[in-house]
């Protein structure tokens, strides 16, 4: 089981690192990735619950950017939600910016909300933001064993990580990795 795991992890970073990008981008490769991080990563902490797709997303209250706190997934209830987790350091999460903030500028008001969750430094967050601002809201929290990209999925911590949330809260897509122009569009089609 172990060499299964391992073999499937390898197979899943040579792709992600030898520029198949359609293949390891396709919902099916996405799943296998999921499973195969899911497999090899350790028991969440007591207590912890971990949403996988199709279950309610456990309530989530993270500060704003301002100190307010915000709960998800009530704050946007009956919405879909795309919520990227990201960091200041991580270049893959600086790449995608600027085509999550593209796609969130084109959603409206009944569109899919895009929700950045910054597992870093609220300093080094701000002076991010200063000099690439994002129009979506972004929201804090810190890395560790129980944050809330462990509670959405990612057992790992790997970054970026997206999660596509349907109107009832549900998950309804898991994404290890970056999107590339273009791909967010097709990926969170509700």
């Amino acid at each position: 089981m172990v060499a299964l795991v391992a073999g499937v992890l390898g197979a899943a970073a040579s792709l992600l690192s030898s520029g198949l990008g359609p293949l390891w981008r396709s919902e099916s490769s996405q799943r296998v990735l999921q499973g195969a991080i899911d497999a090899a990563a350790p028991a969440p902490p007591h207590g912890v619950t971990v949403a996988r797709r199709g279950s309610v997303i456990p309530t989530l209250v993270l500060p704003a950017l301002d100190g307010a706190s915000v709960q998800l997934p009530q704050a946007y209830a009956g919405r879909p939600m795309l919520i990227n987790f990201w960091a200041s350091w991580c270049q893959p999460c600086i790449e995608e910016m600027p085509e999550l903030n593209r796609y969130s500028s084109q959603q409206g008001s009944a569109g899919v909300q895009v929700i950045g969750i910054a597992l870093d430094d609220p300093v080094a967050v701000e002076a991010f933001l200063h000099r690439i601002p994002v129009r979506y809201p972004i929201l804090l929290n810190s890395a560790g064993p129980a944050d809330s990209s462990v509670r959405l999925g990612n057992s790992r911590g790997v970054l970026p990580y997206s999660v596509l949330v349907g109107p009832d809260g549900r998950v309804r897509k898991q994404r290890i990795g970056p999107f590339d122009p273009g791909e967010i569009d097709d990926w969170a089609t509700p």
